[in-house]
């Protein structure tokens, strides 16, 4: 008999809600260019513009102020790529900036563009955490110069579910004359997130983490904010992103958006609560497990943990085997080996980073999953730690 299938991987992607899928089978049949004149693309251009409409208002903005992208990767790297353009052609639009500020636990896309600007030029500092991923806020302080441009820092992280303190940072920031982002990947559609309350200058966002459709990401943009078009061709978007518009990707980040509206508040509490059980599970029967991340300021569905004596891929494999899925981390370091960059920022000595994974609860689990991982979890870190040569000492 097959095993049940749990799924406990929802900060990777999540599964497409029920009403998504429903509407965008019924928008499959849509064809039509949102750019073109004729009914066929005035048809698209209203399901789009109300995707927009539906987008903004689930942060608290206006429509004219969110651009659509590919995904979240590429609205982070258009904040920080295009603010530090040099062409002659954007001076009424760029800031030309030359000093970026970040943090050690970003997600890869902000870090990777970041060394890319570095290598061009583009000065970066890059503020460290303490071991519950809380940010330095008085090293952000003291970094802030009159040549500091733009600063970048996660609203939750994808890892070890820490929550940020957002609205002080972007004051701080402000106060001091910097732009300020903000990647809200993680944290739409999990936690309110209100644009005006928070007073960032951009914002990202990415259907996929909130049981939309992959592919499709936006991108908030403050008025009177410095912007100019890192994909560039095309009118599309007011001219702030080039490309053919994902039109049923699009209609489904507005459905998806709207579930979360209805659904959200009852359902953090209800994955609270299942962490709450499932935490309290293991500290019960897996002896030397260590938790990471805030234990009260995280995310409700996210449980990251680190085992001595067991590396954290081979508890995914032995999981895998169960039915179980679960990470190791960031899904878009799946294929290193090297440990999380997040737990090392944190302090983890790299040994123990090697041990971690992370559940990350969606709306689809339930008690039975986790009284399901409780069962098969401990034998699994005991069949782990019986072979370790860390654990036995064994060459």
């Amino acid at each position: 008999m097959a095993k049940r299938q749990i799924y406990l991987d929802n900060n990777a992607t999540t599964p497409l809600h029920p009403e998504v899928q429903r509407v965008m089978r019924k928008a499959l049949g849509m064809f039509g260019n949102p750019s073109s004149l004729h009914s066929f693309g005035r048809e698209a251009r209203g399901m789009v513009e109300d995707a927009r409409e539906r987008v903004a208002s689930f942060i608290g903005a206006e429509a004219d102020d969110i651009i659509f992208t590919g995904s979240g990767s590429e609205a982070n790297n258009t904040v920080l790529s295009t603010l530090t353009c040099q062409s002659k052609a954007c001076d009424d639009k760029c800031e030309h900036v030359v000093e970026i500020i970040t943090t050690k636990i970003e997600h890869p896309c902000i870090l990777e563009t970041s060394k890319c600007l570095e290598e061009r030029g583009t000065r970066v500092k890059y503020i460290d955490a303490d071991c519950l991923g809380k940010i330095n806020i008085e090293q952000l302080k003291d970094s802030i110069t009159k040549n500091t441009g733009i600063v970048s820092v996660m609203m939750a992280n994808n890892e070890i579910g820490t929550i940020q303190d957002i609205k002080e940072i972007a004051k701080i920031v402000h106060e001091r004359g910097a732009l300020f982002h903000t990647d809200a990947v993680q944290a739409a559609g999990k936690i309110p997130v209100e644009v005006g309350d928070l007073d960032v200058d951009f914002l990202t966002l990415s259907a996929h983490k909130m049981y939309g459709p992959k592919g499709v990401g936006a991108l908030y943009v403050k008025k009177g904010v410095p912007f100019c078009p890192l994909i560039r061709g095309g009118h599309q978007e007011k001219g702030r992103r080039a490309g053919t518009e994902n039109t049923i990707g699009i209609i489904g980040f507005g459905k998806a958006v709207d579930m979360r509206e209805k659904e959200m508040e009852k359902e953090g509490k209800r994955l609270l609560e299942l962490k709450a059980v499932l935490k309290q599970g293991i500290e019960e029967k897996i002896p030397d497990a260590r938790f990471n991340g805030h234990p009260m300021d995280c995310l409700q569905g996210t449980l990251n943990m680190s085992f001595d004596g067991a590396e954290g891929e081979a508890i995914l494999l032995y999981l895998d085997q169960e039915g179980i899925a679960v990470s190791t981390g960031s899904a878009c370091a799946s294929g290193s080996l090297d440990p999380s960059h997040v737990l090392l920022a944190t302090g983890m000595q790299p040994e123990r980073a090697h041990g971690s994974i992370r559940i990350s609860l969606g709306r689809h689990n339930t008690i039975k999953d986790v009284e399901r991982v409780l069962y098969v979890f401990p034998g699994v870190i005991k069949k782990i730690r019986d072979m370790s040569t860390v654990e036995t000492g064994k060459e």
